[in-house]
């Protein structure tokens, strides 16, 4: 593929109207996909060096200009196939004027685009299994663990990468980042992991990201999988800022919490800084079939990352994030904010709160957010257009506004009952017990008239038990929060 024969925008995956940052962003995303280092594959080589001459070509301000100026006429702004169908709805397309505080929902909903849904090729797996062997593991716990990752490895394809690193109050890597893993060696390598020492998760996690760096590329899907039954203290901001570093490098984190004694508030904000997501282990025995979850997960992606970049308007507050699907959870809204993978087979969801206390007096029109979606699919060579974002709505206070999408009154209906059992969480917390109660028992109502007895049972004891103990238990809070989750995956039914 030449320049000469092929649009420098479209190798570059740009709109006309591309800002220079823009430029500069698709140029690094494509060299870094694109870099021989890295790729050998036949054409690549002539690929990258086209992405770098149309780079220099429009970052340019005057080449720019004159490059424009001999693009046809009917060729003003490029049109793409992209391998990713965006779409964003809002609740309602009108707000009252004044000052009060409104809300409006936003619901995206990002899926692989028909075409590549039918030829999609999801890329290898570049991933670092971290498991804790404190003390706590010990016995049942351990030997699951150890069954589990050598079943992993028996599931792995030929152009995977996996490695293994153990840690407990100091970390090493008992099977380094490899391609064709021998099995039999990493049987013997997984058999001699023991037990002993505290919880640092921060070790774990820093040598499980180096292992995953070592063969780091956009043409994988790079994750690491924390399996862990205990806190770690005082290295928490440290966990953050690597995963922060982490995020930015393309690499994933999901965290799986075994029995009651972890931090789920710690495990999920650790995870979803790089659009991961966290998981709750009840039993030693559930570890085999969460982790086949997790590795069938992440081989089932098409879009490795999805990022939204968007700055919210004066006045204009984005209160929650929520992914929906494929794995839910709250999300940390930001500067930028990690979405997670977009599955070949299945889309990713996203809902926004949107708080607006601007003063709207005289204002016929309201922009709410504005910004773009950026996203990483290994196997379009070129980077992916961002989509651009741009939410507004009218400001009228005589319009009646029609009910919402069906698509967000569904996404609505099911986070109703994640959002109860936070609240209660938030009224323990502040020394309202009694509001907590109120909370739980309207909850197990809820569940109670959708057949969920066995949740719903919980949840009344976890009421007693706030009552009696002026707190929550750690086993319980974990079956409420993780259970109340559960029923926003796909195919169950919430109304």
């Amino acid at each position: 593929m030449s320049p000469k024969k092929s649009n420098l925008y479209a190798l570059l995956g740009l709109f006309r109207s591309a800002t220079p940052e823009e430029v500069r962003r698709a140029y690094l995303k494509s060299a870094k996909k694109l870099h021989p280092d890295k790729n050998q594959a036949p054409g690549e080589t002539e690929l990258f060096l086209d992405v770098q001459q149309a780079y220099q070509v429009l970052v340019d301000p005057q080449r720019r200009a004159a490059y424009d100026a001999t693009l046809p006429a009917d060729e003003v702004e490029q049109v793409f196939r992209s391998p990713l169908d965006c779409k964003i709805e809002l609740s309602r397309p009108s707000i009252h004027g004044g000052k009060d505080k409104q809300l409006v929902y936003a619901l995206a909903t990002i899926a692989t685009s028909a075409d590549h849904a039918r030829t999609a090729k999801t890329p290898p797996l570049n991933i670092c299994l971290v498991l804790d062997c404190s003390t706590s593991m010990q016995g049942p716990k351990m030997e699951m663990a150890k069954a589990s990752a050598l079943q992993l490895i028996q599931r792995l394809a030929p152009e995977d990468i996996f490695s293994l690193v153990r840690f407990s109050d100091r970390a090493e890597v008992a099977i380094p980042a490899s391609r064709q893993i021998n099995v039999r060696r990493s049987e013997m390598q997984i058999q001699t992991l023991t037990t002993g020492g505290g919880t640092e998760i921060f070790q774990g996690l820093k040598t499980a990201i180096d292992e995953v760096q070592r063969y780091n590329s956009p043409n994988y899907v790079n994750h690491v999988i924390l399996l862990t039954d205990g806190r770690t203290y005082g290295d928490e901001q440290q966990c953050y800022e690597i995963a922060k570093i982490a995020a930015s490098e393309g690499i994933g984190i999901s965290g799986l919490g075994l029995g009651s004694s972890w931090n789920d508030v710690f495990l999920d904000h650790l995870t979803n800084i790089s659009g991961g997501s966290s998981m709750f282990i009840q039993q030693p025995d559930d570890i085999e079939r969460l982790l086949n979850e997790k590795f069938t997960y992440l081989s089932r992606a098409f879009a490795q990352s999805v990022d939204l970049y968007v700055e919210p308007a004066p006045g204009v507050s984005v209160e929650y994030a929520f992914r929906i699907q494929p794995e839910s959870g709250v999300l940390s809204f930001g500067e930028v904010t990690r979405f997670g993978p977009v599955l070949y087979d299945e889309p990713l969801r996203v809902l926004l709160e949107l708080s607006i206390e601007s003063d709207r007096t005289n204002l016929r029109s309201l922009d709410l957010l504005t910004g773009y979606i950026e996203s990483t699919v290994a196997s379009v060579l070129t980077p992916v257009p961002n989509f651009p974002v741009k939410l507004s709505v009218m400001v009228d206070d005589n319009a009646v506004p029609p009910p919402p999408p069906p698509a967000i009154m569904q996404a609505l209906s099911k986070l109703t009952l994640y959002r109860m059992q936070e609240k209660a969480r938030v009224a323990v917390e502040s020394g309202d017990y009694e509001k907590a109660t109120k909370h739980l028992q309207q909850l197990a109502t809820h569940l109670l008239s959708q057949g969920e007895k066995g949740l719903a049972k919980t949840i009344l004891l976890e009421a007693q038990h706030i009552e009696q103990q002026k707190t929550f238990s750690e086993s319980g809070q974990k079956q409420i929060k993780y259970g109340t989750r559960s029923l926003l995956m796909p195919g169950n039914r919430v109304s």
